[in-house]
């Protein structure tokens, strides 16, 4: 964590460019809240280059004439050298970021390797051109996926490394080029995906990095030469994102944010249901878009899951997230801590009763934890209940059947994630189909890279993974020929 990493050149058009102005972005640890780095801070100049550059390798035989089966090539090799930087990937995000080391080594050490790997092997099943019979009139329609152009790919903090992947991974296969901006509190990554890039021997311009806050953001959306969006962070911004691409009647696909429910059911396991809540609940010290942070228990068993659940999130080990046994780390910045230390307090003003938590831990005067937090007796109109909180607290909502259940779990203006614990399965599957949601898990929660994700309502447009991911990527092109 006492690393120090100064970066002074941005990744254009497939080498490091000086930065038209000397002003940096610095890197804060949460833990120790010093600086540990800094990255030049990315002009309209620099973005035009960039954008510049992804519109010319999208024409160049070098990148537009390749072959399906050679651009899985390219994404193999890539991944081949991103797996070499694995393990210094998710230390550097654990140290921008504040994620529990065990959980960064898989989320953004090993999966941005897979989702590459998966897109290799996808794109070369898939096929470019497929001929129908055309209707009304006897003939054949031939119809080609292409590629969409040139990508704008906004990635959050959070989970920096592998959801710059769900965008970058399948723009690449379908034959895009990307302009890719991370957030400025986590950049640093991105300066190794840069260079398993380079590594790689991908061409010239394919993937260009900018850096920058919310004012470059908005300029790389709205550029002309930009073709879609591909953005991951907030509602609020996203709407903004919306609005611009909706006048420029520009492709986006936007994964926004959530409140997401978990429906325990009256038969549900104890102490199975309360360990999966750990990581459904709480992954990532909150800090995950799909989370079930409302979690709605039955009046029958309201007492014990409530004493459960409190002694789980009391038990979970608080500290460094450089140590393996860290569960909760800090969070990204001051800012976010204060917003959800701010929120907890309203809960309080509310009427909310704290179980455990409630502040910051007794035993860290520095770096920017909230100790694990649980909210009892929970109205679903209570701002905690509806307003994403993006931190380690939990509300509790009682419930009378499960009609009650399913209807407080759609009352939200959120629609990305949920859960339903169970020891029926089928009865899990019934309630899952009932909840107005684009993603959800019986007994446990995981992202399939073979499936889509995405959300409805405030929660998004569009999805990513899967081949719905791939196609988001891809114009389709209708051909009629004569009979």
């Amino acid at each position: 964590m006492t690393t120090h990493t100064e970066r002074t050149a941005l990744f254009i058009d497939g080498e490091w460019r000086t930065p038209s102005t000397g002003d940096v972005i610095p890197v804060v640890s949460p833990l120790t809240e010093q600086r540990i780095g800094s990255v030049p801070a990315s002009t309209h100049t620099d973005v035009d280059a960039a954008v510049a550059a992804a519109r010319a390798a999208r024409r160049r035989p070098e990148w537009a004439g390749l072959a399906p089966t050679e651009r899985a090539t390219l994404l193999r090799r890539f991944a081949d050298a991103l797996e070499k930087r694995a393990e210094e990937r998710a230390a550097t995000v654990t140290s921008e970021n504040g994620m529990p080391i065990l959980l960064a080594r898989f989320a953004e050490g090993d999966a941005p390797v897979q989702l590459l790997r998966y897109y290799a092997g996808l794109v070369e099943s898939t096929p470019v051109e497929e001929r129908r019979t055309s209707q009304p009139i006897p003939g054949t329609t031939v119809v080609r996926r292409e590629p969409v152009g040139v990508v704008a790919a906004i990635a959050p903090w959070n989970f920096p490394a592998v959801l710059s992947m769900f965008k970058v991974a399948p723009a690449l296969a379908a034959g895009c080029t990307v302009v890719l901006k991370p957030s400025p509190e986590t950049t640093l990554d991105s300066y190794l995906l840069a260079e398993a890039a380079a590594e790689a021997g991908l061409p010239a311009g394919v993937l260009n990095i900018v850096t920058g806050g919310a004012e470059i953001g908005q300029y790389l959306v709205a550029h002309p030469g930009v073709d879609k969006v591909a953005f991951t962070g907030s509602t609020p911004a996203g709407r903004h994102i919306g609005r611009v691409c909706g006048e420029l009647l520009r492709p986006a696909t936007l994964e926004l944010g959530g409140k997401s429910a978990a429906l325990v059911l009256d038969d549900a396991d104890l102490d199975a249901t309360v360990a999966g809540l750990a990581t459904a609940s709480l992954l990532n010290t909150g800090q995950t878009c799909y989370m079930s942070t409302r979690i709605l228990l039955p009046h029958s068993r309201y007492s014990e899951f409530r004493d459960a659940i409190t002694e789980m999130a009391a038990g979970l080990p608080v500290g460094d997230p450089m140590d393996e046994t860290t569960v909760v780390g800090p969070l990204v910045s001051a800012r976010q801590r204060d917003r959800v230390l701010s929120l907890i307090e309203q809960g309080r003003a509310e009427g909310g009763t704290v179980t455990t938590g409630g502040g910051r831990p007794a035993d860290r005067d520095t770096g920017y934890f909230v100790a694990p937090t649980v909210f009892a007796d929970v109205d679903n109109a209570a701002t905690i209940a509806r307003q994403e909180i993006f931190g380690p607290v939990l509300t509790l909502l009682p419930y009378t059947d499960v009609d009650e259940a399913v209807a407080v779990a759609n009352d939200s203006e959120y629609g990305l994630g949920g859960t339903v614990w169970t020891t029926d399965d089928n009865r899990g599957l019934d309630v899952a189909r009932r909840v107005e949601t684009g993603s959800f898990g019986v007994n446990t929660f995981n992202l399939d890279w073979g499936s889509p994700f995405g959300g409805v309502k405030a929660s998004g447009v569009g999805r990513e993974l899967g081949p719905e991911g791939l196609a988001a990527y891809q114009n389709l092109k209708s051909i009629f020929l004569t009979a």
